[in-house]
């Protein structure tokens, strides 16, 4: 009977908490679902339970008191380089990319897509050794190069490893993880290396994501946009000094609005390369914005002028986009560039991967590729990151115990 009795108390017990965590009374923004107030967020099995206004603290086994701070949608990061350590001095890879678990969750990025830093041949190693161990859920992009990405060098100038029906092959094995096909850096005067991405793209059903490598006049940028790439495939690198943007008078230029009517979409895509105060400055003030944010993490960037997700979202706040666009061009909008819609939103039943911001006012400087300095008042930084419903970043120790109060021997 003492047996029974302890069931059905320990069941009372559960009924009464159904939820693993609650995260109270932080400002929701959720653009998907359009979300933009104080809520509380409860979280159980891995997965969003409820988000709603004062959500009772006893129907929670822990309470993360969250006030004064945004709770957003994990960030989706579309533009990394994390296929790290393959031991190959040759390789862009190797001698560019991190590990994704040192550089996303401390910035509130719960999915980062790697963009083409391997290709058909090598992707079953990447899967191996990086994406199989890594908590931040790494999707990929596979490069048109079968050998990946080379940088400048010989392997991404190799036409004859371009080979669009074995990079389908791949993806089509990998559909889970393989969200499109890369290509960058190509520096030849034809499109094939455009062209053969675009037809891997269009064999395996995925978008394709551009870095358009040397501008040369036999192949213009406009003609990319405006005839190469289709609905739904990418540009990134958007306010590179080498795209024209701006004619005489410092107005964008027409072509690009046409562009994006056509479905093409626009990628910040910072690096340590591509992102200049004065392209993105008068662009965005004039209303040229971008539909994603993401950082080109590699070991270069992230200790120069774009260091992490943050600081590349506050450079566009800093230059007035409203924060829930900021938020939706780092959640719900790369997710769905991905093609991945159970990402970038808080909807009831999806995976809990949720980010806690801190919008911090002052006066902040911020870097662009070549040390210009562009002073902001508002800067944001992650204070808690949660992975499937799993705390992963805790800058002040938000869900920890009281140490005092935990007894002499915990």
């Amino acid at each position: 009977m003492r047996y029974f009795a302890l069931l059905v108390l320990t069941a009372l017990a559960a009924a009464q908490t159904p939820y693993d965590l609650l995260l109270e009374g932080g400002h929701v923004i959720d653009p998907k679902n359009n979300r933009n107030a104080v809520m509380d967020v409860a979280i159980a099995g891995g997965k969003i339970a409820q988000v709603a206004p004062k959500i009772p603290a006893g129907q929670a086994k822990k309470v993360v008191p969250v006030q004064g701070l945004h709770v957003v949608p994990g960030l989706v990061d579309i533009h990394v380089h994390v296929y790290a350590g393959t031991g190959l001095r040759e390789a862009y890879s190797g001698d560019r990319s991190v590990y994704p678990d040192g550089h996303t969750v401390r910035s509130g990025v719960t999915t980062v897509v790697d963009a083409g830093s391997s290709g058909w041949k090598n992707f079953p190693d990447f899967k191996d050794r990086v994406i199989d161990r890594s908590k931040t859920r790494v999707l990929a992009m596979l490069n048109i190069v079968g050998r990946g990405m080379g940088g400048e060098s010989a392997i991404e100038q190799n036409t004859e490893d371009m080979d669009p029906p074995a990079t389908a092959r791949v993806a089509r094995k990998f559909p889970d993880l393989i969200a499109g096909v890369k290509t960058a850096h190509y520096n030849g005067p034809e499109w094939i290396a455009v062209e053969r991405a675009v037809e891997a793209g269009r064999l395996a059903d995925l978008p394709v994501m551009v870095d358009f490598g040397q501008f040369r006049a036999e192949r213009p940028f406009q003609q990319l946009v405006l005839e190469k790439l289709r609905p739904g495939d990418i540009y990134t690198h958007m306010y590179l000094g080498r795209v024209p943007m701006l004619d005489e008078k410092g107005i964008v230029l027409p072509y690009l609005a046409e562009a994006r009517r056509r479905g093409v979409k626009f990628d910040v895509g910072h690096g340590g390369g591509s992102f200049l105060w004065r392209q993105a400055a008068p662009a965005i003030r004039q209303g040229w914005i971008p539909d994603s944010i993401s950082t080109d993490l590699h070991i270069t960037s992230m200790n120069t002028g774009m260091k992490d997700m943050t600081t590349t979202m506050s450079k566009i706040l800093s230059l007035g986009v409203p924060l829930p666009e900021v938020i939706r061009m780092s959640t719900w909008n790369p997710a769905n560039q991905m093609r991945r819609p159970e990402l970038g939103h808080l909807t009831v039943g999806a995976g809990a991967d949720v980010a806690v911001l801190r919008l911090l006012t002052g006066e902040f400087g911020f870097l662009d590729v070549r040390n210009a300095r562009h002073v902001g008042k508002q800067k944001l930084e992650c204070e808690l990151t949660l992975r499937a419903g799993q705390v992963v970043w805790d800058l002040n120790g938000r869900a920890g115990e009281d140490w005092q109060k935990l007894g002499p021997k915990y």
